[in-house]
């Protein structure tokens, strides 16, 4: 049996690989593994495999049988111009829609299949041999006096923890890349890293000067989305902004309120990297419940209108690998025909949600509805289907409270009819003495 403790090892890290996500992580060349090898070994210890390979690499593949290959694909290779093997800009556009995740990372060398996935997914990179410029905001250290190594402070990162960690604790951030923007329609954009208002995109190996394409705080150096299926994506407009040189560095910002010992690179490339990866920010519905008041289970049939209920759900978020009730206050329900009949915030007691009400005095077929969006985590969407009928003739009330005044009009208008009825019938007139009688009266008597 000695044998045992060391089968269950093996097995253990079995399971354990079988649920690793897989990585294809394209350089220009094999040196990317050198000079973004924090960066990448990061990933490892985070249980992650990967596969460093050549972009231009004539075996490359995301798909195999209509299987994905991978879960996630990083792109650090700004000078490529096309992709080897099967890889191309709309092949990336359906790794996406079949939930992979990718990262890109350009540079002012961006060749054009970056800008062909950007553009894919409502971004635009700038010129090549651009690069953004802020000449109140470079490092004195590392810039080569063209005042493109930038010195990025926290008050232009997107306010979301989930995406970019705590922005709080961050020191200043090194960028020397090309710009990008997003366009006007792409309502899923999220500006994760953005330029100050100081600096603008332009050629600094230009002879004379030109106006720049963008400028001020519409530029973006990082910027992402979410797609509807939940699949993420983020644009750098660096990738020295991941290299070692740059997580390691000591900024030397020439903007006095810009200082910082060592630069927040490593903070916010694992936070960034954990987001797209799909290690922060993901919601999933554990178990939902919905039951008239005082009981437990749904009804066997109908829910009848007018009648108490109770719903309840049970949502849990990821973090640190593991699955955590969730704790947002801000979820709410909608009991929804066409147009939403009840909206209710619901009370959160440690990642169990409810929230009590009355249904509608209005017959149909009505949908519970959870659509939780916030930015950061993955779109939750629940949908419970059910019907209200009204009442059987047997349950109505015998006597409506609202109705008295209409009972107690009928009563008198019946009580009035028989008291004239009575008056009408039995009453006799009786003749007046002295007066004169009518020749038509003495025939009758």
């Amino acid at each position: 049996m000695r044998w045992l403790p060391t089968l269950l090892l093996v097995a253990s890290i079995g399971i354990q690989q079988s649920f690793a996500d897989r990585v294809l992580v394209l350089g220009e060349t094999a040196a990317v593994k050198d000079s973004h090898s924090v960066f990448l070994n990061s990933i490892k210890e985070r249980g992650h495999e990967l596969t460093v390979r050549a972009a231009d690499d004539a075996q490359l593949a995301l798909f195999k049988h209509g299987q994905l290959i991978f879960d996630h694909l990083f792109v650090l290779a700004p000078g490529v111009q096309v992709f080897g093997g099967s890889l191309s800009p709309i092949e990336i556009s359906k790794f996406v829609d079949a939930g992979g995740n990718v990262l890109i990372a350009a540079g002012s060398n961006i060749g054009d299949a970056l800008r062909e996935v950007a553009v894919e997914h409502g971004f635009e990179f700038d010129e090549a041999g651009t690069a953004v410029i802020d000449h109140h905001n470079y490092d004195q250290t590392l810039d080569a006096g063209d005042h493109t190594t930038i010195v990025v402070g926290k008050d232009q990162l997107i306010s979301a923890e989930l995406i970019v960690g705590n922005a709080a604790k961050l020191g200043p951030v090194l960028f020397r890349g090309v710009g990008l923007v997003s366009g006007k329609s792409n309502n899923l954009a999220l500006n994760i890293v953005k330029a100050s208002g100081t600096a603008f995109s332009s050629d600094p190996k230009a002879a004379r000067a030109v106006n720049p394409s963008i400028a001020g705080s519409r530029t973006l150096l990082i910027g992402g989305l979410q797609s509807r299926n939940n699949a993420r994506i983020v644009f750098s407009g660096s990738a020295e902004f991941f290299s070692n040189t740059f997580l390691a560095a000591k900024t030397n910002s020439v903007n006095p309120s810009v200082q910082g010992a060592s630069s927040g690179n490593a903070e916010l490339a694992s936070a960034i990297s954990k987001w797209v990866m799909k290690e922060s920010g993901v919601l999933r519905v554990k178990s939902v419940n919905h039951h008239k008041k005082g009981e437990t289970v749904p009804p066997a049939e109908d829910y009848f209108i007018t009648e108490d209920v109770v719903y309840t759900i049970e949502i849990e978020e990821l973090k640190n690998g593991k699955w955590v009730p969730f704790q947002g206050k801000d979820v709410q329900l909608e009991f929804v025909r066409i147009d939403p009949f009840v909206r209710a915030t619901l009370k959160n007691n440690n990642g169990r949600l409810s929230a009590a009400f009355k249904l509608p005095d209005v017959l149909g077929v009505f949908k519970f509805l959870v659509d939780y969006r916030r930015v950061g985590y993955t779109h939750l969407y629940d949908v419970q289907q059910v019907s209200v009928r009204p009442l059987w003739h047997t349950q109505y009330e015998r006597f409506i409270r609202s109705a008295y005044p209409y009972y107690a009009s009928s009563l008198s208008m019946m009580a009035g009819l028989v008291l004239f009825s009575i008056v009408y019938l039995y009453h006799k007139d009786t003749p007046i003495k002295g007066a004169k009688v009518l020749d038509s009266e003495k025939k009758k008597n």
